[in-house]
């Protein structure tokens, strides 16, 4: 039986009826009444919830008290990945035992947002520990604090990482929306292997303020939904300049503009680049019916087979991430309370030394390596212009000019791995997020079916702040491909309608 992580699932003030919320509750608290009933009866299968937040009524029925005028986001209740801090009594833990006690009673500026949008902060979710970079063996969805979170297509299956919590909430239908973080590919891997719909904004739409760091030059937060409607309004609420964070700067421009793009949204005459040498993995089947619906709609296919620039020298992007995680970390817990006792990365590697669950599972060869560089070293300053200038300019950018074309379109990743604590992730390929993820450009995926029994998803990137120009585009391709299957919670691929038979012996 999968377990909720008790160390930090909060309590709940009881429940009322069914039929007492018919009678006292108003539509905000009654949404969030549903959730947590959602939450006790579906999330044991499945592991997706770290904390509830035991505000989350008290949030509710101040969102009816007030009655305002209603946005989308109006009494919905949303959870957000647990790296990512939020007023009240819940730690941000990034699934480590050594920020169990990480109290810090702030919203970051996209929390604020939220709120401001009239939604209902439910709790926090699992994640891969430290947003899957400790470790070069790790398994996604794995945190010391959390345990493990299970793809609810196939409970034997990842729900990748590292925002993997937020992404088996959402499919499994807890909530409607989440809130991931994305450095390379744990908003919209996990998004595809779950079947809904992720968003990696351009970085600096959003304010990185108050969310634990991996990179300065990468990170991002996004959301993590059931439909491109409900993304698009989670970004109008959360997108937006924040002084705090220099990369927001020119955000206020495109602010408020999501919802909008959706007016009218229509592929016909749009020419996308197909990305033909990020294909295959055991999508093909499903992306040819994705790309024969893109076609029925009126858009032109323009077939690329290269990227057209110089392969860069291997491990630069690797070696800028360890570089900022290492400042970036440090400078997050000087900011946290007294009662978190690891002030720096080497205090973590100490802390983890010491803790029998923490390197149970995999090692922290990450942080390991992070500790050993140097802010300062000019080989990561130069390695940082060129690898964002090979993805973005010399990439994306070359690749939208040269064939005419207003996005670019691949299969977001190969379906679901098997979940492995002995030898870690075993990644089977997957498209070019890489690509957006380095540029800091924005990068949508919208489910496009399913390859045996496990969901498979679309990309579409597009050049710097285009978001909300992908929103549309997935958004007239959702409105008509057909809808995926909803999860069984099949304890193994190998018990799905798809595999079942065929893995019986023949009459």
């Amino acid at each position: 039986m999968r377990t909720f992580a008790p160390m930090l699932l909060a309590c709940v003030a009881a429940i009322p009826s069914a039929h007492a919320q018919d009678r006292i509750a108003g539509p905000a608290e009654r949404a969030t009444i549903e959730a947590l009933e959602r939450i006790e009866t579906i999330d044991p299968k499945i592991n997706s919830v770290l904390a509830v937040d035991p505000t989350a009524l008290d949030q509710a029925r101040h969102v009816d008290r007030i009655r305002r005028a209603p946005t989308a986001l109006t009494g919905v209740p949303v959870l957000l990945k647990d790296n990512i801090e939020a007023k009240g009594p819940l730690p941000t833990t990034a699934g480590s035992l050594a920020l169990r006690n990480n109290v810090t009673d702030r919203d970051s500026p996209l929390v604020a947002g939220l709120r401001s949008a009239g939604a209902v902060i439910l709790g926090k979710t699992n994640l891969s520990e430290w947003a899957n970079f400790r470790s070069e063996s790790s398994n996604s969805g794995w945190s010391a604090l959390g345990g493990q979170t299970y793809n609810p297509y196939a409970l034997d299956r990842s729900p990748c990482g590292s925002s993997s919590g937020s992404g088996a909430a959402v499919a499994a239908g807890i909530v409607d929306i989440a809130i991931g973080t994305e450095t390379n590919g744990s908003v919209t891997c996990p998004a595809a292997m779950n079947g809904i719909v992720g968003l990696k904004p351009t970085v600096g739409m959003v304010s990185r303020t108050h969310i634990v760091p991996i990179s300065v030059t990468q990170d991002t937060a996004g959301p993590m939904t059931r439909t491109v409607f409900q993304a698009a309004a989670v970004m109008d609420a959360i997108a937006g300049s924040d002084p705090a964070d220099p990369a927001t700067a020119d955000a206020d421009r495109y602010a408020g503009t999501f919802l909008t793009a959706l007016d009218g949204a229509s592929l016909e005459g749009v020419r996308l680049g197909v990305l033909e040498f990020a294909t295959g993995f055991g999508t093909d089947e499903a992306f040819a019916a994705a790309k024969a619906q893109l076609e029925r709609q009126g858009a032109i296919l323009v077939p690329i087979k290269e990227i057209g620039a110089e392969p860069l020298e291997g491990g630069i992007s690797y070696n800028i991430l360890l570089t900022e995680f290492k400042d970036g970390i440090n400078d997050y817990l000087a900011t946290t309370p007294d009662a978190v006792t690891a002030r720096t990365l080497a205090d973590l590697i100490e802390f983890n030394k010491a803790s029998d669950r923490e390197l149970a599972v995999f090692d922290q060869s990450i942080f390991i390596k992070s500790q050993e560089t140097d802010i300062e070293d000019p080989d990561y300053v130069e390695g940082v212009k060129a690898n964002v200038q090979w993805s973005g300019p010399d990439g994306i950018d070359r690749m939208l000019e040269e064939h005419d074309v207003v996005a670019l379109i691949f299969p977001t990743a190969a379906p679901s791995m098997l979940i492995d604590h002995v030898h870690g992730d075993s990644w089977h390929g997957g498209g070019a997020g890489y690509l957006a993820a380095w540029s800091g450009y924005p990068h949508l995926t919208v489910p496009m079916g399913m390859a045996k029994g496990l969901p498979v998803g679309l990309s579409f990137v597009g050049t710097k702040w285009d978001d909300a120009r992908l929103l549309a585009l997935g958004h007239a391709y959702e409105e008509a491909r057909p809808a995926l299957p909803a999860p069984q919670f099949y304890d193994s691929v190998m018990d799905t309608p798809e595999l079942a038979p065929l893995l019986a012996k023949a009459d």
